[in-house]
Protein backbone atom coordinates (compact mmCIF):
# COMPACT_ATOMS: atom_id res chain seq x y z
CA UNK A 1 0.00 0.00 0.00
CA UNK A 2 1.70 3.61 -0.84
CA UNK A 3 2.08 5.75 1.79
CA UNK A 4 0.12 8.61 -0.27
CA UNK A 5 -2.54 7.83 -2.46
CA UNK A 6 -4.32 10.12 -4.70
CA UNK A 7 -7.44 10.40 -2.67
CA UNK A 8 -4.69 11.68 0.30
CA UNK A 9 -2.89 13.99 -1.82
CA UNK A 10 -6.60 15.54 -3.25
CA UNK A 11 -7.79 15.92 0.40
CA UNK A 12 -4.68 17.69 1.31
CA UNK A 13 -5.09 20.19 -1.97
CA UNK A 14 -8.72 20.92 -0.77
CA UNK A 15 -7.43 21.47 3.06
CA UNK A 16 -4.72 23.77 1.42
CA UNK A 17 -6.95 25.91 -0.58
CA UNK A 18 -9.49 25.90 2.06
CA UNK A 19 -7.01 27.95 4.21
CA UNK A 20 -5.27 29.75 2.25
CA UNK A 21 -7.58 30.77 -1.08
CA UNK A 22 -7.16 29.75 -4.36
CA UNK A 23 -5.35 33.40 -5.61
CA UNK A 24 -2.72 32.64 -2.35
CA UNK A 25 -2.16 29.55 -4.13
CA UNK A 26 -1.88 30.51 -7.26
CA UNK A 27 0.61 33.06 -6.21
CA UNK A 28 2.47 30.73 -4.85
CA UNK A 29 2.78 28.43 -7.66
CA UNK A 30 3.83 31.30 -9.90
CA UNK A 31 6.42 32.24 -7.45
CA UNK A 32 7.78 29.11 -7.13
CA UNK A 33 7.53 28.68 -11.28
CA UNK A 34 9.90 31.52 -11.49
CA UNK A 35 12.23 31.25 -8.75
CA UNK A 36 12.92 27.62 -11.20
CA UNK A 37 13.15 29.30 -13.82
CA UNK A 38 15.52 32.14 -12.49
CA UNK A 39 17.72 29.26 -11.18
CA UNK A 40 17.59 27.32 -14.41
CA UNK A 41 18.97 30.95 -16.27
CA UNK A 42 21.40 31.46 -13.70
CA UNK A 43 22.91 27.58 -13.58
CA UNK A 44 23.03 28.15 -17.65
CA UNK A 45 25.13 31.41 -17.64
CA UNK A 46 27.42 30.30 -14.62
CA UNK A 47 28.21 27.03 -17.30
CA UNK A 48 28.46 29.58 -20.01
CA UNK A 49 30.91 31.71 -17.96
CA UNK A 50 32.84 28.54 -16.71
CA UNK A 51 33.43 27.39 -20.24
CA UNK A 52 34.79 30.68 -21.45
CA UNK A 53 37.43 30.64 -18.78
CA UNK A 54 38.51 27.36 -20.19
CA UNK A 55 38.23 28.37 -23.48
CA UNK A 56 38.95 25.54 -26.33
CA UNK A 57 42.16 24.75 -27.23
CA UNK A 58 43.53 27.61 -29.49
CA UNK A 59 45.79 27.40 -32.18
CA UNK A 60 48.80 26.26 -31.44
CA UNK A 61 51.73 28.76 -31.46
CA UNK A 62 55.70 27.60 -32.70
CA UNK A 63 57.68 28.86 -30.58
CA UNK A 64 60.44 27.04 -31.95
CA UNK A 65 61.61 25.37 -28.22
CA UNK A 66 61.41 21.94 -28.05
CA UNK A 67 58.78 20.64 -24.84
CA UNK A 68 59.41 17.10 -23.02
CA UNK A 69 61.65 15.86 -26.05
CA UNK A 70 59.06 16.56 -29.01
CA UNK A 71 59.89 19.33 -31.94
CA UNK A 72 57.53 20.85 -34.25
CA UNK A 73 57.71 19.95 -37.96
CA UNK A 74 59.00 23.90 -38.50
CA UNK A 75 62.03 23.53 -36.41
CA UNK A 76 64.94 23.15 -39.08
CA UNK A 77 67.99 21.54 -38.96
CA UNK A 78 69.67 24.68 -36.80
CA UNK A 79 67.24 23.98 -34.29
CA UNK A 80 67.88 20.02 -34.43
CA UNK A 81 71.36 20.59 -33.95
CA UNK A 82 71.26 23.12 -31.38
CA UNK A 83 68.76 20.67 -29.50
CA UNK A 84 71.30 17.92 -30.09
CA UNK A 85 73.73 20.43 -28.64
CA UNK A 86 72.41 21.40 -25.35
CA UNK A 87 71.31 17.36 -24.34
CA UNK A 88 75.01 16.64 -24.14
Amino acid sequence: MDLFSIWHLLVILAVVILLFGTSKVRNIGSDLGGAIKNFRSAMKEEESAHSEEEGAPGPAVNTGRVIEGQASAADGPKAKNAARAHKG
